[in-house]
């Protein structure tokens, strides 16, 4: 099992990362989070990794920080939801807002997430409520910005995935308006979360 990887970013996108190490590249799924506070590219780069073997594939998942790895370890006990989906719930909202609304049981906010239906939500505060003592809750760290600024940063995330730049700059004016453009993280999730609606799909 791969627990850790050390080497240099060739390639990164707001999903995956491809790591040079040692001439071998290594193609790792993250969430947001990590993509937000990444290095820039040809940067030595450290990611604690979750190996998810099945009998078809062998996936790697990569975070920077171990709480973050250990969360998403904790959403894959929950009934259902398995290393996509753990990803995607930790791209549409971070650590600090997951832990308390788990342990509300606050589902109005968990099924704001891409992906996380009313049963999914309720499995995860049934589930998970009891594990969380261990994980703390940390101040959120503004993610650095490039220089081209936090708006194009979101721009440019959105373009690596696909999207037009009509839709692109639509999407973002939208999630301006409500998350200000402050924090990249936070703006791009806002923005994914319009672009993933039904009136835009």
């Amino acid at each position: 099992m791969i627990g850790l990887l050390r080497g240099r970013l060739l390639e990164k996108r707001p999903n995956q990362v491809i790591l040079d190490v040692g001439g071998v590249g290594y193609l790792v799924a993250i969430p947001l989070s990590t993509f937000a506070a990444m290095s820039d590219l040809h940067a030595e780069v450290t990611l604690l990794v979750h190996t998810h073997v099945r009998e078809d594939a062998l996936a790697l998942y990569g975070f920077l920080s171990a709480r973050e790895k250990h969360f998403f370890e904790l959403l894959l006990g929950a009934s259902g939801v398995g290393p996509s989906l753990a990803l995607k719930i930790l791209s549409g909202m971070n650590v600090e807002e997951l832990v308390p609304a788990i342990r509300t049981g606050d589902l109005a906010r968990l099924t704001k997430i891409p992906g996380v239906g009313r049963k999914t939500a309720e499995r995860m505060v049934v589930e998970l409520k009891d594990k969380l003592d261990a994980v703390t809750i940390e101040r959120e760290k503004p993610a650095p910005s490039s220089p081209a600024g936090v708006e194009a940063d979101v721009k440019s995330a959105l373009l690596n995935l696909g999207y037009d730049e009509r839709t692109a700059d639509a999407a973002l004016a939208e999630a301006k308006r409500e998350a200000g453009a402050s924090n990249f993280e936070k703006l791009l999730r806002v923005t994914l979360a319009a672009l993933s609606t039904p009136a835009r799909t």
